[in-house]
């Protein structure tokens, strides 16, 4: 049979301890036999079914399955916790359904606007179908890693750094987004492993040594612009609302040179980053 298209199925197995009371006593009636010298071949047929069948007891532990194959076919999987009984032929392998973690190196890929950037990912797993797990790869674990490591630096390329653009999606500004789609990424290639992806999420993210001063210059300067345009935003507000007031309360009078004089005074005193001396006109307004 070819483990092509395999798919999980339950396996053929017996409580281990109801088998072991009926072992008990086919042994208990064998003694009998013994005893009362009526020892014939039937008595040797069954000792030896009693001697074969002591294999196929087993232990599955929680959490952990057993994948069991008869001559190279896959005969089904037992997932029952405790002492368990089956065909002693069956030849069993364990593995485990627990969840795992796999943390990736740090990987130095360049992101979508082409800067060198250095990522790594975090990847919480398990175990969702043992039969593709053992037949449809070589080594699942190890296939986990290479295709978590392969999917990130393929999403690392999807995203800028930085958010540029107002609804841009960047690896630093949407975490949440860009987790899930590193998550679907990964899911998608490991689907055929049978291994199901709980959470995906980058634990390192930082640009590359060789641009990241250069960087860090760009954002304390986008910062700036950003904090500077709001104040500008606010001063020119205060300014119009200055002059409002004060033609609407009648307060003084002023001619469009005078306005420019005071417009450009509210302005320095209000965007400028130090304090301003003020200067006190003792003579006249004019």
């Amino acid at each position: 049979m070819s483990s092509q298209g395999l798919k999980e199925k339950k396996g053929f197995s017996l409580n281990g301890f109801v088998a072991f009371v009926i072992l008990l006593l086919v042994v208990g009636y064998l003694v009998t036999e013994v005893i009362t010298a009526q020892v014939g071949f039937a008595t040797f047929a069954i000792f030896a079914l009693v001697i074969l069948s002591l294999p196929g007891f087993f232990m599955v532990q929680p959490n952990q399955a057993k994948v069991m194959t008869f001559f190279g076919s896959y005969v089904g999987t037992v997932k029952n916790n405790g002492l368990q009984w089956s065909i002693p032929f069956f030849i069993r392998k364990n593995i485990s359904l627990r969840i795992r973690n796999f943390e990736s190196n740090q990987m130095k890929v360049n992101d979508n606007h082409g800067n060198p950037i250095e990522i790594a990912t975090v990847v919480v797993w398990s175990v969702d179908d043992t039969a593709e797990a053992v037949f449809e790869v070589d080594d699942y674990i190890s296939f986990v890693n290479i295709q978590s490591e392969s999917a990130l630096r393929n999403m690392a390329i999807s995203y800028p750094y930085d958010q540029h653009d107002g609804d841009e999606v960047a690896l630093r500004s949407h975490p949440q987004e860009v987790s899930e789609a590193l998550k679907n990424e990964i899911q998608q290639r490991l689907e055929k492993a049978g291994v199901k992806v709980h959470e995906a999420r980058i634990s390192h993210l930082a640009y590359a040594p060789e641009i990241a001063n250069a960087m860090l210059q760009r954002q304390q300067a986008q910062a700036i612009i950003a904090a500077r345009s709001k104040i500008v935003d606010g001063a020119v507000g205060m300014v119009d609302m200055a002059l409002t007031q004060l033609s609407a309360k009648q307060i003084v009078e002023l001619d469009e040179e005078r306005k420019a004089t005071m417009v450009s005074n509210l302005l320095v005193v209000l965007c400028s980053d130090q304090n301003t001396q003020p200067i006190v006109n003792a003579g006249s307004l004019y």
